[in-house]
């Protein structure tokens, strides 16, 4: 870090603030280690699903295990958050990474030697989103640490590129290995995937104890909560996006797996239809970087309406390129309306209370994960097309009913 300083402190104020944040050795290294570990847990998306419709062949069962994940995630994620401003945010990652290895590990072995039981699945989703709703609040509070206020938003960019394209990269070689090798190498190597986040953190620097602020908790939430309300159009928009998440999680994290399993039996489609939603949705993400748009409400509206009969028919299409091709096209639409509606939820919250708002929304959209998954592997259960065709129609309910909402229609 010597040297860095020395750098920073020999180039002109002008210069420092421009500096992409990949030039700092321990945002790097915390990069490095991260992008590993996103790789990794692809493996772990495309083989949990698959591995629970090996076991029960059952769509229910499957949305009954990923709820269980989604559950204590929705419940203590404002808890998470209320941890990482009282203790290491870096240590809190380092546990939670560390359970999730030997989780996994444990996992592998277990389909390795053809002993597994479905109680452990649910086992393994509990400690996940237990996981979960303490690792993520941590990360964003520990990221700002290691950098300059001015850097952030690069930071952001980069964070969220690497994500989409390790979503795009991880699902095709993850279905092949689980093909080739079985499902077990996928855990494996999901739970090697961690320990390079663990070794990039083992390194990194705790953040300055004055950053780790003692709130009171239920008053932070409450703030939240109030400030929420009390703003008509980002209310309105948090009631359309969480339909939207509604209508979306189950009919995609099921619904899909489900889809390709009985349609074309192999895990190495099911890992190509993902990556055509994520190859998509970093295309709509890019587009959105370069469009500049004036009527985002009206925008973020035609979107959510275009978007919900490409839901409804996804499940009459009966060709794997047609229904990678409609994947493909729903990744892009939802990939431009999230970067919309991030950026104007951004600009809207006040700096004050970003971080308790933003624990707001992202719980509105975490809360309806759970109910998603049960009411998909119900009705997935019963019948797909059906599914998909109430999915659809719900959310072209939801985004009509938006539009009459002159608050949402005048969002610039």
């Amino acid at each position: 870090m010597a040297a860095a300083t020395a750098t920073l402190t020999n180039t002109p104020a002008s210069v420092a603030k421009l500096e992409h944040p990949l030039r700092n050795p321990n945002y790097r290294l915390w990069w490095a280690g991260g992008t590993i570990s996103l790789l990794g847990d692809q493996f772990y998306f495309v083989a949990l699903p698959w591995l629970v419709l090996q076991q029960t062949g059952s769509a229910l069962a499957m949305g009954a295990v990923l709820m269980a994940g989604a559950i204590p995630r929705a419940l203590l994620m404002l808890m998470g958050g209320a941890v990482s401003d009282r203790f290491s945010a870096r240590k809190i990652m380092m546990a939670t990474a560390g359970a999730r290895t030997i989780l996994v590990t444990a996992i592998g072995f277990l389909v390795w030697l053809h002993v597994l039981r479905m109680w452990q699945l649910y086992a393994l989703a509990i400690a996940f989103g237990l996981a979960d709703a303490f690792a993520s609040p941590a990360q964003t509070a520990y990221i700002p640490s290691l950098l300059k206020r001015e850097q952030l938003v690069a930071a952001s960019s980069v964070s969220q590129s690497t994500a989409q394209l390790t979503t795009v990269a991880g699902p095709v070689p993850a279905g092949f290995i689980m093909k080739s090798l079985g499902v077990s190498w996928a855990f494996f190597l999901d739970a090697i995937s961690f320990l390079f986040i663990l070794g990039a953190l083992w390194k990194l620097p705790d953040p300055p104890k004055s950053q780790r602020a003692r709130k009171n908790m239920l008053s932070s939430i409450a703030d939240g909560i109030t400030y929420v309300i009390k703003d008509v159009p980002l209310l309105s928009l948090m009631l359309l996006a969480t339909v939207l998440n509604f209508c979306v999680a189950g009919p995609v994290s099921i619904g899909l797996a489900y889809l390709t399993k009985t349609k074309f039996g192999s895990p190495a489609v099911y890992g190509f239809m993902i990556s055509a939603f994520a190859v998509g949705s970093l295309l709509g993400a890019l587009l959105a970087g370069v469009w500049k748009v004036r009527r985002r409400g009206i925008l973020m509206l035609a979107i959510s309406s275009i978007l919900a009969p490409c839901l409804g028919s996804l499940g009459f299409v009966s060709r794997e390129w047609g229904v990678a091709a409609l994947l493909l096209s729903m990744g892009a639409l939802a990939g431009l309306l999230n970067v919309h509606i991030g950026a104007w939820v951004m600009q809207r919250i006040d700096a004050a209370v970003r971080g308790r708002v933003g624990s707001v929304l992202m719980l509105a959209s975490y809360g309806v994960m759970p109910i998603s998954f049960a009411a998909a592997g119900f009705l997935i259960a019963w019948n797909l097309k059906f599914m998909y065709l109430l999915a659809g129609g719900l959310m072209l309910a939801a985004s009509v009913a938006a539009s009459f909402q002159k608050p949402v229609r005048d969002i610039a």
